[in-house]
């Protein structure tokens, strides 16, 4: 199982991807919450879901770049992110399932 870090674990999208050359996706994971952010120009915008609440992780691999899908168990829209290498999306959804066999043993 992944060593479980007691802060958050951010994941930064590369610039050479579609939508992310001026303000790159960031993907944060903590214990508590997966968070997606995207800047703007102006100001940001901003999807979570809880760590309890995620009920599946989708990776799709390409050559070079991994998209990452996080769903929700709420039914709201995923998080979705492309950009990241295929070592990151495994990290982040090892991260998950870590915080979430955690949250099961409390």
């Amino acid at each position: 199982m992944a060593d479980l870090p007691s802060q958050a674990e951010t994941f930064v999208a590369s610039r050479l991807t579609t939508g992310n050359l001026f303000f790159p996706t960031r993907i944060t994971v903590t214990p508590q919450h997966v968070t997606r952010t995207k800047s703007r120009l102006f100001g940001s915008n901003e999807e979570s879901i809880a760590i309890g609440k995620v009920a599946s992780v989708h990776i799709k691999t390409g050559v070079i770049w991994s998209e990452i899908r996080i769903e929700s168990s709420g039914g709201s829209d995923p998080i979705t992110s492309h950009g990241h290498t295929k070592a990151e999306a495994q990290r982040i959804r090892d991260l998950i399932e870590a915080y979430q066999a955690a949250g099961r043993q409390k």
